[in-house]
């Protein structure tokens, strides 16, 4: 009586299933270790020597390197990303009120185009009053 096992990877689905599991594995590793590599830069922390062992490390023995460095500093990345983001923000939200604030025109600008709309005849007195007071406040 021959008895035969059957594995999981001997049912077309189930090899289909592993085969993506270890694809989507593969990724999520080269995710990660990415991500440690960019923390390991962007960490204002780290002196130069330490972003090069820790960069050595990650290089030479990855898989090692990475969950050391994730056991090791994995609490901070966030804040790091965080704190990044956080400046990005703030950097665009600069440049915007710095470039809207730029071409913005003065009340007394509007004010003067409001009175020459109102002397073209374009705009009633009562239109011309309502504009001037969303003007002034």
């Amino acid at each position: 009586m021959s008895s035969s096992v059957n594995l999981a990877y001997d049912f077309p689905v189930l090899g289909a299933f592993w085969s993506i599991m270890w694809f989507f594995l593969w990724i999520m590793w080269f995710v990660l270790l990415f991500r440690v590599i960019v923390d390991i830069f962007r960490d204002d922390d780290l002196s130069g020597w330490g972003k090069t062992g820790w960069l050595v490390f990650t290089v030479v023995l990855p898989f090692l390197g990475v969950f050391v460095y994730v056991i090791a500093r994995g609490k901070d990345m966030g804040k790091r990303e965080q704190r990044h983001a956080r400046a990005q923000r703030e950097q665009t939200e600069r440049y915007i009120r710095q470039t809207a604030g730029s071409a913005s025109t003065s009340k007394a600008d509007e004010l003067a185009k409001l009175s020459e709309i109102r002397d073209r005849g374009d705009l009633t007195d009562d239109e011309y009053r309502r504009a001037k007071e969303k003007v002034l406040h």
